[in-house]
């Protein structure tokens, strides 16, 4: 069985938001990820002779040779492009990997295409992307158009301010706010349903969270809310000019979407998941992205609804 080497990058200094393609192979630099080869490299073992009875999804990538991935580009150590490199990196793409090798394709050779989070269900029910894999939270609504394999983690929706903000501290703070999240997102219907931001507050809708977040950097809205693992990452990129503040006040299970009918592709992703739990593959990805944030997480229970 051939090893494939997959190099996990380094939290990149920009926030800009980049286009989506195909990634190159990354050069094997000893277990070296740009950090001072502080945290090794994470390689998966790409199976042989799969099949998946009664699966069109995994027919389709048969065909094409390789996976269709839809994923964020812009959220550090989750989902990330290196707009220097071109590289993708964070815990959502290694998970996209890990299910790439364990269907039997490179990973190296997976087409990335970054999806908002209003466009999802349609990139999946157009066939856009195979799967995708990108702090996608599973629910009732979605399920009515798309399938899930997972959870594959459980976030929370957090808060993320201005290093010097000390008005904010939770979500009773966030009345007569200016408030920003991203269009189609669990997050931004939170706030809606539960009037978080009123009296006197405002909800600010916009594509990806890189652009909220410059808006708050810019003073133009106060807070940034979206789940914990997301609002981390940007807080640990610009320490001395953001923070998260106040306790989780949701849970948030992220799933990999599936077109809504494939259940024997569903099937085997979540026997990818279960496996990668049990053998520890689960906990050396955690650690080696979304663990080095310092925050701490348990690996949930695959729902096999």
């Amino acid at each position: 069985m051939k090893i494939r080497t997959l190099t996990v990058g380094l939290l990149a200094a920009s926030l800009a938001l980049t286009a989506c393609g195909k990634e190159g192979s990354p050069a094997d630099d000893g277990g070296s990820n740009g950090d001072g080869g502080n945290t090794p490299a994470l390689s998966y073992e790409v199976a042989e002779n799969v099949t998946v009875e009664g699966s069109p999804t995994f027919d389709k990538m048969k065909k094409a040779g390789h996976v269709v991935v839809g994923v964020k580009d812009d959220q550090p150590n989750l989902g990330y492009k290196d707009p220097t490199t071109g590289e993708y990196s964070g815990f959502d793409i290694e998970i996209a990997r890990l299910v790439s090798a364990k269907l039997g394709f490179d990973p190296k050779t997976i087409e990335y295409k970054a999806v908002p989070s209003a466009g999802r269900e349609q990139a999946i029910i157009n066939g856009d992307v195979d799967y995708y894999v990108g702090t996608y939270t599973i629910n009732d609504k979605r399920k009515q158009q798309i399938s899930f394999a997972g959870p594959y983690f459980v976030a929370g929706q957090g808060l993320l301010v201005a290093k010097d903000n000390n008005d904010i501290n939770g979500k009773d703070d966030l009345k007569g706010k200016k408030v920003c999240s991203v269009s189609g997102s669990t997050p931004i219907q939170n706030v809606r349903d539960q009037g978080l931001h009123q009296p006197g507050g405002e909800l600010v809708e916009l594509q990806t969270y890189s652009q909220c977040v410059s808006e708050l950097l810019n003073g133009q809205v106060d807070v940034v809310t979206t789940d914990d693992a997301i609002l981390l990452g940007y807080a640990a990129q610009q320490p001395d000019e953001l923070k998260v503040v106040g306790e989780t006040f949701t849970e948030e299970p992220y799933g990999i979407g599936l077109p809504k009918e494939d259940d024997a592709l569903r099937d085997k992703v979540n026997d990818i998941l279960e496996e990668a739990m049990e053998d520890g593959t689960w906990q050396e990805i955690y650690d080696a992205t979304l663990g080095k944030s310092g925050n701490k997480a348990e690996m949930p229970k695959v729902d096999r609804y």
